[in-house]
């Protein structure tokens, strides 16, 4: 591995310096270029040297960091002083531009830590497909998806963060972090944004959950008497209310006495019923040739449809910017597909939480003629089109809720993508239960097909048109058909209640 790493990076130097010559020739060869052999073989003779010498070669690519570039640029400087000064002691640098060291110095650099940024990248986009799964995989439902925020910025930081996404990957989400200073908001650290500083940390908790991110866990990597009076308050007033699991990596790794930490709180909705399907059952539904047509079938129609309703989107982008303000698209943290986290986006229909005095205003105050016209004509829901085309969302399938509202009783609804439109929705609109609604979810995804999604969609124009409504009949179908596939589990009190919908 170690002479595969030597020999790209040795190609990789003289592909450099042959650029370097067509450029200062103008991207013409011509025979200046072949004069300059001298210099070519001194550069590939110390380059062939220096480069195994400086310990590239044992570098990992997927790990680069700094001190490997660093390590690049000293050997690249080395090796042209090297090139110049053999060249200059045979024929005083004869037939050589006086700027060719320099564009090939840069253009060496560029070439080897490009290459070395480009495979972590490419790396990293793998381990993200890996843990995205673009189709339901047995296990993935069920298991907890958590969502950190991490205070600090350090070598620590970036450790752990490499940690979470080697180890965790798909099943802890970093929301944000935490700077040292004002400067630091908005930069991100491997891809991560900072949000804030410690002082902040409850205007930031509250902003994120109004954006539906619910904090499971708050990570410290820096040392508490290292932080500013405010920054320590605030996390142990945070600490102390219970509301968010504060962890000191300093303590996990033993450099200081374990204390008393509070415990989280679950806002997880209670239920009475849950939903369970038999591995072999849940084979056979992930196996479906029906997801793979259904998604291509999805990008293709969200492809179309963006490209037709683009001068619409153009209009109510202005219209929403003017009569309601910016930002005009409005995004929440949604569990998707196997529970993994995304962005859901919907355009703005609710105005600033507070005007301009620092007063709270009511949801009345805040809600325009041109907000409830696009909940009420569902036009608020189309950069949502944009989820589709990614892969994170269906035209048709369970509506994503809010973390705090998808109870892991009632997962077995995340086993396909989430929908625009859903069999829920269309049965029982937003009054019914949320067992009720579970329950209609769960037989989509055991009886989904293209005939039912069809239905679907036609049941969605007519909703919109005529407003909701609910069918009983269907919810007591959904219920006894979930009985008798056994994928109905209830326990509780309400015990008997779902027993009668089951059998009915």
């Amino acid at each position: 591995m170690r002479s595969l790493t030597w020999a790209i990076d040795l190609f990789l130097f003289m592909l450099a310096t042959l650029v370097a010559m067509l450029l200062r020739e103008n991207l013409v060869w011509s025979s200046r270029i072949a004069d300059n052999w001298l210099y070519f073989t001194a550069t590939a003779t110390f380059a062939a040297l220096l480069i195994p010498l400086s310990g590239l070669g044992r570098s990992v690519w997927r790990f680069s960091s700094l001190p490997d570039y660093q390590r690049i640029v000293v050997v690249v400087v080395g090796v042209v002083l090297f090139a110049v000064g053999t060249t200059f002691a045979i024929n005083r640098l004869e037939h050589v531009s006086r700027s060719l060291p320099f564009l090939q110095a840069l253009l060496a650099i560029a070439f080897m830590v490009g290459a070395r940024v480009l495979y972590r990248m490419r790396q990293a986009s793998r381990l993200a497909r890996k843990s995205r799964a673009v189709e339901p995989r047995t296990g993935m439902v069920g298991t907890p998806q958590r969502s950190i925020l991490v205070v600090g910025l350090n070598r620590l930081t970036e450790v752990y963060l490499q940690s979470i996404a080697d180890f965790e990957p798909g099943r802890v989400t970093v929301v944000g972090l935490l700077g040292h200073a004002d400067r630091h908001v908005g930069r991100h650290v491997s891809a991560c944004k900072v949000l804030g500083v410690p002082e902040n940390i409850d205007t930031v908790l509250r902003d994120l959950h109004v954006h539906g991110v619910v904090v499971d866990r708050v990570v410290v990597t820096t040392r508490l008497d290292a932080m500013t009076d405010e920054a320590r308050t605030a996390l142990l007033d945070l600490e102390e209310s219970g509301e968010v699991e504060l962890q000191f990596l300093s303590e996990v790794l033993g450099f200081d006495k374990v204390g008393s930490r509070g415990s989280r709180r679950s806002d997880a909705p209670s239920t009475t019923v849950s939903f369970a399907i038999a591995p072999e059952q849940l084979a056979t539904l992930v196996n479906r040739p029906y997801w793979k047509l259904k998604r291509f079938g999805d990008a293709v129609i969200a492809g179309m449809l963006l490209l037709v309703l683009s001068p619409l989107m153009v209009l109510l982008f202005i219209a929403i910017a003017i009569e309601i303000g910016v930002p005009v698209v409005f995004w929440q943290q949604r569990p998707g597909l196997g529970g993994l986290p995304f962005r859901l986006r919907k355009f703005r229909t609710m105005s600033a939480a507070h005007d301009a005095q620092g007063r709270r205003l009511s949801d009345e105050e805040r809600t325009s003629w041109l907000g409830n016209f696009l909940r009420r004509t569902r036009l608020d829901e189309l950069p949502q089109l944009i989820n589709i085309l990614r892969g994170e969302m269906s035209f048709v399938g369970p509506r994503p809720l809010l973390p705090r509202d998808q109870a892991e009783a009632h997962s077995a609804r995340l086993l396909v993508r989430p929908g625009l439109t859903g069999w829920a929705q269309v049965v029982g609109g937003r009054i019914i239960s949320p067992d009720d609604k579970a329950a209609l979810d769960v037989w989509y995804v055991h009886n989904a097909s293209f005939a039912l999604d069809v239905e679907i969609a036609i049941r969605t124009v007519r909703m919109i048109i005529a407003g909701e409504s609910v069918s009983d009949a269907l919810v007591r179908v959904a219920w006894r058909d979930l009985g008798k596939a056994g994928i109905l589990r209830s326990h509780g009190r309400d015990t008997i209640g779902r027993e009668e919908h089951s059998v009915a």
